[in-house]
């Protein structure tokens, strides 16, 4: 089969590998027809080096038919219409129980000192292979996979992967009172798609912080108030969403950015540093130091009110990034954040995917292209080219 595979640092090539097979009872094959890029991708293309392997395939954000499936598996059947989450968990364990799916006990990757694993995502994860690619082997299969309806088009379903249950459980983290406000820093597809979900669940002020202008056009577009951060100083963005918010700043503030904002000279310095260095000493750099570009959080931190709350979606990665606790303390600011517990969301989500469509999937990908193109589709993401906000990937 054609899969994503990682070369190399901005290198991604599309290669022919063995066709996957079943391992265990629990495990099901899917055949892919649609894969997204995520923002997280690009932590593997350009930062993550250390910590992947030459010819890991990418991707964990497929949907696709039921090829096969395990002696154990009886939710699905052969033929169904199945979107994957991309974190992979039993569904019995007690931080499954929990709602904690992404903390799963059973595919805790324990040698990394790290959560469930993931598709497509680095020694740091499990590296288990990716679903960009013509078929996926889905490990408790008896679990994870999510049937969809046959009919509409792979756009109304695909982001159940990961793009709307990582955006609702950052409003849900954000606890957003009703009418109050929210700014969203980052409007990539999640921050995009968590503005959306924020005035769906009744926020009345919904301000969305970035430097891109064809993001900050769309979010416009969809009723969000929008703040350029290449127009404005820090002491003027402060200011802008205080002017907004009755002097008083945001309810809530959900950074969708991570480690991958712009700015922040001395974070991009180490995480260019950590690049030349051997992997296993920029292993240990990007584990034990501080790597990240804080530019976004202590911006949330600056612009929520006292006693607001923080959701933190955007991945970081450094353990000694400098933190200004005596602020956040001070201003009894609560912080939640995590990776999404993608099942514990669905209930929820499903219903909205309508043919009312009140969030706007249906157009939500900027471009669909085929396999064989990922290579430009990663450049294009990763430069802001072309207007290249969301990429579905299609065999």
């Amino acid at each position: 089969m054609k899969a994503v595979t990682w070369q190399g640092k901005r290198d991604i090539t599309v290669e022919e590998v063995p066709d996957p097979v079943i391992q265990e009872p629990t495990d099901a094959i899917i055949k892919i027809t649609s894969s997204g890029i995520c923002g997280s991708d690009l932590h593997l293309y350009e930062v993550f080096g250390p910590f992947m392997g030459k010819g890991n395939i990418l991707g964990h954000e497929p949907m696709g038919i039921v090829q096969e499936v395990g002696s154990k598996v009886t939710n699905i059947k052969v033929g169904d219409r199945v979107v994957i989450p991309f974190n992979i968990s039993c569904g019995k364990c007690f931080m499954c129980l929990q709602g904690l799916q992404s903390q799963c006990e059973t595919t805790q990757v324990r040698d990394q000192g790290t959560g469930c694993a993931l598709f497509g995502f680095s020694k740091l994860y499990g590296e288990v292979p990716g679903g960009q690619a013509e078929f996926l082997r889905v490990p408790h299969a008896d679990y994870g996979p999510i049937i969809v309806p046959e009919g509409p088009s792979d756009d109304r379903f695909v982001y159940l992967s990961d793009v709307l249950p990582t955006a609702w459980q950052a409003v849900q983290y954000a606890h957003i009172p009703e009418g109050g406000s929210v700014a969203v820093f980052g409007l990539g597809p999640i921050g995009d798609m968590a503005t959306r979900i924020a005035k769906h669940l009744g926020a009345g002020t919904v301000i969305g912080i970035d430097l891109v202008p064809e993001r900050l056009a769309r979010a416009e577009a969809h009723g969000v108030t929008v703040l350029n951060t290449n127009e404005l100083s820090d002491e003027d963005l402060v200011d802008a969403v205080k002017q907004l918010t009755d002097g008083r700043g945001v309810d809530a503030v959900i950074d969708a950015v991570g480690l991958e904002a712009h700015a922040s000279p001395m974070g991009k310095f180490a995480q260019t540093a950590a690049g030349v260095l051997p992997d296993t000493a920029a292993a240990k750099v990007f584990k034990n130091a501080g790597i990240d570009r804080l530019d976004a959080l202590y911006h949330a931190i600056d612009v929520v009110r006292r006693g607001g709350t923080i959701s933190i979606v955007g991945v970081y990665a450094g353990m000694m990034d400098p933190m200004p606790m005596n602020t956040l303390f001070d201003k009894q600011i609560q912080l939640r954040m995590g990776q999404a517990n993608v099942k514990r969301w669905i209930d929820d989500i499903l219903p909205l995917l309508t043919d009312d469509d009140p969030l706007g999937v249906d157009g939500f990908a900027t471009h669909h292209m085929s396999l064989d193109d990922a290579p430009h589709a990663y450049e294009i993401f990763q430069k802001k080219e072309d207007g290249a906000i969301k990429i579905v990937l299609q065999p």
